[in-house]
């Protein structure tokens, strides 16, 4: 409100040109000041529009970032899901490195597998028209593919004699070499005492390893007698190992119901007794079973061994043996 000056009056001209000239200036004042007001207001509104735009995108952004966490993250469970469930053992060769887990049925098992023989010692040999069948490469084979039988089903397996490049093999000639070493690193030594020692006291090492778990050892040999005689598969344990004898009787089960099912017309003469004389089950500390799977030096018997599919029930058959008297115990 302006207020008149002193000694103005409306009657005076002059008066009343200075008070409308006081009043326009008044009114372009509050316009003015009214304009900007407006102007800092619609400011105002627009600066808060946009921090309120800024934090929506930045929110949309999270949440994109955690959505992108979030399948970054189940794809990693499942990638390290299917990665526990297999595993990868070049001992095996390259053709069955690679073995799925299927299951659990053997989890918390420990198996100590060794084939006869091996290094400077091939063990028996036959004769197949030109070639010479050696112990040791066919015992091997099939004591490898009963190793990856039982890493699929979860147990913890040791290859007690170990070639470094043989793996799985499926031809019917398996070539003799003498590269074998004993576990986990060790030249194997002629002198048959030295090797069959040198054998267990590997296992026994291994079992006070593993001395609160189901332990288990199993060798396997192939037998050597005159060219006539045709013998099936027999199993051997030490007299006062009672499991030992249990772990026997299981396999050899598995083998007469294998036979009945895969040869109906064949009888299976093999049988299950105590050889407590043998050094690898007289010495050994887990209970052991000691396997001859037939003579190499007899036609009939080769059979057993020249097929791989042969092999592999061999292996098979011992594995539900095994998974019996884990089951069982």
């Amino acid at each position: 409100m302006i207020k008149l000056l002193p000694y103005c009056s409306t009657r005076n001209p002059f008066s009343l040109l200075i008070l409308l000239t006081l009043l326009l200036v008044q009114g372009s004042s509050q316009l003015v000041v009214a304009k900007g007001k407006e102007k800092s207001s619609a400011l105002r509104a627009r600066s808060a529009k946009k921090r309120l735009s800024a934090k929506s995108t930045k929110r949309a952004s999270s949440a994109r970032i955690r959505s992108v966490s979030h399948k970054s993250a189940r794809k990693v469970s499942t990638t390290t899901k299917t990665a526990a469930n297999s595993t990868s053992l070049a001992l095996l060769g390259p053709k069955y490195a690679h073995v799925t887990v299927s299951d659990q049925k053997l989890g918390g098992a420990v198996y100590y597998l060794a084939s006869g023989h091996g290094g400077p010692d091939p063990g028996a040999i036959g004769r197949y028209g030109k070639y010479a069948l050696a112990e040791d490469e066919y015992a091997y084979d099939v004591t490898i593919r009963l190793a990856r039988n039982l890493m699929e089903h979860g147990a913890t397996v040791y290859m007690i004699v170990r070639d470094p490049n043989d793996g799985i093999r499926d031809e019917s000639v398996l070539k003799l070499d003498h590269d074998e070493v004993t576990y986990p690193n060790q030249a194997i030594p002629l002198n048959q005492t030295l090797r069959l020692r040198q054998c267990t006291d590997a296992v026994n090492r291994l079992h006070r390893k593993h001395k609160e778990r189901y332990q288990r050892f199993v060798t396997i040999h192939v037998d050597s007698r005159s060219e006539g005689q045709n013998i099936d598969v027999f199993f051997y344990h030490h007299e006062n190992s009672h499991v030992g004898k249990q772990l026997a009787k299981h396999i050899h089960k598995s083998f007469k119901s294998g036979y009945k099912r895969s040869q109906p017309g064949r009888s299976y003469l093999g049988t299950v007794s105590d050889r407590s004389s043998l050094y690898v089950v007289r010495n050994s500390h887990p209970p052991t079973v000691f396997i001859e799977l037939g003579n190499i030096r007899n036609d009939k018997d080769q059979r057993r061994f020249l097929l791989a599919d042969n092999r592999q029930a061999l292996a098979n058959w011992i594995y539900t043996g095994l998974q019996t008297d884990y089951t069982t115990r």
